[in-house]
């Protein structure tokens, strides 16, 4: 099996919200901040808001494909903020799409936003695989181009992740806890983490050591 791995455009968008929605269909960040009652679609609409008006334009999407199927997604973020006119779109429609846990949405972002870098930095704003190809290593392939490009230029990356087993992967790619945050009112556990330019599994430092705060796409985690 051959994963090829690209740039998306945004003719890619609709194959990889729904590949997104289909990994994050059971997320203990998602189930929290996305109403329960059509949560399938809310979220594959959430995905497509977010890569269209967001990833696409501003970030970097990087798609895998083995042969014409499209089974993972990695979406990369610059430090830089989005232009106003791009938020005041965005975030009325994603509230929105959360529905009634709009209101958690808010709180739980609130509670992670002072545990960010203030440095230049990338965020991995969200990487999934289809499930019937997971465990399979598409995953760290797929986030292999742009932990590259963050070496290439400099720069530490950061995620926020609320699935714990979700955490020794990371630690594989050489991201360290920097931060556990237990989110309001009975929200899930989230493991901040950071990740060094050119750093390894094998020379990663002590959590204490690294650099402070990490984050995530404002509405869904990694």
């Amino acid at each position: 099996m051959t994963l090829h791995v690209r740039a998306a455009a945004l003719d890619d968008v609709p194959a990889a919200a729904e590949a997104l929605a289909d990994a994050f269909a059971d997320y203990p960040w998602t189930r929290w901040t996305v109403d329960a009652d059509g949560h399938g679609d809310r979220l594959r609409a959430l995905h497509h808001l977010f890569l269209s008006a967001v990833a696409v334009p501003f970030g970097q999407v990087d798609v895998g494909q083995v042969g014409e199927e499209l089974v993972s997604v990695a979406v990369w973020m610059p430090s830089t903020a989005l232009p106003d006119d791009v938020r005041a779109r965005v975030g009325p429609a994603a509230a929105e799409l959360a529905g009634e846990r709009a209101a958690a949405a808010a709180e739980a972002e609130a509670a992670l936003a002072d545990r960010r870098p203030s440095e230049p930095h990338l965020t991995l704003a969200s990487v999934g695989v289809v499930p019937h190809r997971q465990g399979r290593g598409l995953g760290a392939a797929t986030l292999a181009p742009g932990l590259d490009r963050a070496d290439r230029d400099g720069l530490p990356v950061h995620l926020e992740t609320s699935a714990e087993l979700n955490v020794r992967f990371y630690r594989s790619l050489g991201f360290a806890v920097t931060d556990v945050v237990d989110l309001p009112c009975g929200g899930p556990r989230t493991w901040v983490m950071l990740r060094g330019p050119g750093t390894t599994a094998a020379d990663r430092p002590a959590a204490a050591a690294v650099g402070r705060r990490a984050g995530s796409a404002p509405w869904t985690g990694s």
